[in-house]
């Protein structure tokens, strides 16, 4: 694990921090506008692969922190790769997206938009993690549990979109 974390033969742990706590409080924030998920998830109509509510923070959690790491291993790289700037942006773009989607889907309960929304963000994080991957592999392929998730999500928002019409 701590191979992971170096970058060129150091880890700088305020970069790593700042990174990890950024990707943290997506989801942190998202979810102070959406303290009643649960309840909402539990009250629609789901495809059988649905899986059970317990299973999103664990997952969300594990996840942030991939990304955070993803994009520690990245900024790193500022100053010695020109991709950088670009790569973050996108990164960026797809965090707040990420936290947009929450909110879409459960607080405002516009399923068909969230869909919509979802899928922008997918293409964001392809987008991103080949991004990454010129940079650094490693980081490439810490996003990829993520671009996984989001891919399998995105089935979920589609199918719970159509079941609840």
């Amino acid at each position: 694990m701590i191979n992971i974390l170096k970058v060129k033969g150091r880890i700088d742990l305020w970069s790593l921090a700042a990174a990890v706590l950024i990707s943290l409080s997506v989801g942190i924030l998202s979810s102070f506008f959406t303290m009643d998920a649960e309840s909402i998830y539990k009250s629609l109509t789901l495809p059988s692969f649905a899986p059970p509510p317990w299973i999103f923070g664990p997952v969300w959690t594990i996840l942030y922190i991939t990304m955070g790491i993803a994009s520690y291993r990245i900024w790193m790289y500022a100053g010695h790769n020109k991709g950088v700037g670009t790569a973050l942006f996108y990164y960026t773009m797809q965090l707040i997206l990420n936290f947009l989607w929450s909110v879409i889907f459960f607080s405002l309960q516009f399923r068909g938009f969230a869909f919509l929304e979802i899928i922008l963000l997918l293409v964001l994080i392809i987008v991103t993690t080949f991004r990454f991957f010129d940079i650094d592999k490693p980081a490439g392929l810490l996003m990829v549990p993520y671009l996984l998730w989001v891919s399998y999500a995105s089935l979920l928002n589609g199918s719970i979109w159509i079941f609840n019409r």
